[in-house]
């Protein structure tokens, strides 16, 4: 193997209902060839020959060195052979190490170090806010990981635009002033917490004249590209259009730039959790601005658990709380929490 392929540092249970059933876009649905085009030459010519289902179906892509080669719909696992057919997973096409490597190669287009500091997280983004996980051989340098080598597994999370998610529980969101309820929403991984904040964040902007809320500017700090899948400048997914998106920006430096520079009256962010947010968030809302974001947690007991949430959650600054599941598949509603007065909404 060359040493161009031995890349070793790499830097409410509510369903909705038919007046508002969510609908897959179709404008930004790409073919197996567009995913496909990503990975290296053997896993490309695999996903250029499935039939049995589509991208729009598929919810990761999962390459582990040595292992079976992996699709994650909402509820299978599927293993694929080389020619592309779903089979048992002693019979698939078994990932190699030149495949990651030729894979991220792809990814970075031949350039890892342009994306060191994502890898350095564990992460890296691709065009249309696909988002990559990365795993491998951590580098410590004074116990803080400085590089990626050896890489083991890429996850691929495909993004999905599904409109009308959030259509359902806007109402119960604003305020009878008009003001959005500072918001967050949590859920464990993969329960479609990104998708119904993209969706709410369209119709926040474009606003809902049936429903008598007018359009509002919104900021979006998208700090892992996942939101609006900005590509030079340009958004994957439409966001509405009084939005405004700083695309890779870390949530501290956005906040206050998007505050003194645009002026929104709502500010979104995917994924609170640092303590160093927590601390820039609150200062925030000293501007009036009105705060949407998510958090990774399965409840409110265990949102509570995690500090710099349970910091948030016991000063009030959150209104509003909305849970979801994968119960019924990705986006389930379990609840909707007024968290001021502690009644189910």
């Amino acid at each position: 193997m060359s040493l161009h392929y031995q890349l070793s540092v790499i830097r409410t249970k509510k369903v909705l209902s038919a007046a508002s059933k969510p609908s897959v876009s179709n404008q930004n649905v790409p073919i197996w060839g567009d995913m496909a085009k990503w990975f290296g030459e053997t896993i490309c010519l695999i996903l250029n020959k499935i039939q049995a289902l589509g991208v729009q179906e598929v919810e990761e892509i999962r390459l582990r060195a040595g292992q079976p080669f992996l699709l994650r719909t909402s509820d299978k696992d599927l293993f694929l052979n080389r020619e592309g057919q779903i089979t048992a997973p002693d019979k698939a096409y078994i990932v190699t190490i030149g495949d990651l490597a030729a894979t991220l190669e792809r990814m970075t287009q031949s350039s890892v170090y342009a994306v060191e500091e994502d890898l350095r997280q564990g992460f890296l983004t691709l065009p249309g806010g696909n988002r990559v996980g990365v795993t491998g051989e951590a580098v410590l340098q004074q116990g803080k990981i400085q590089k990626l080598k050896h890489i083991s597994s890429l996850n691929i999370r495909i993004a999905h635009d599904i409109k009308g998610r959030g259509i359902c529980i806007l109402p119960k969101l604003f305020r009878n002033d008009g003001l959005l309820c500072h918001t967050l929403l949590i859920s464990p991984p993969r329960a479609g917490k990104t998708t119904l904040l993209r969706d709410l964040i369209r119709l926040i902007s474009n606003g809902v004249p049936r429903l008598g809320f007018e359009g509002q500017s919104v900021g979006v700090i998208d700090e892992r590209g996942e939101l609006a899948g900005m590509w030079q400048g340009m958004p994957t997914y439409n966001l509405g259009c009084r939005t405004d998106v700083l695309d890779g920006c870390p949530k501290v430096s956005g906040l206050s730039m998007l505050i003194r520079s645009m002026a929104p009256q709502v500010i979104v962010m995917d994924e609170l959790g640092h303590r160093d947010e927590v601390v820039a968030l609150k200062d925030a809302l000293r501007t009036g601005v009105r705060i949407l974001s998510t958090a990774h947690a399965s409840s409110l007991e265990e949102a509570k658990n995690r500090p710099s949430l349970a910091q948030l959650l016991e000063e009030g600054v959150f209104e509003r709380l909305v849970v979801l599941s994968r119960q019924a598949g990705p986006g389930t509603i379990e609840g909707i929490y007024d968290l001021k007065t502690g009644r189910s909404l």
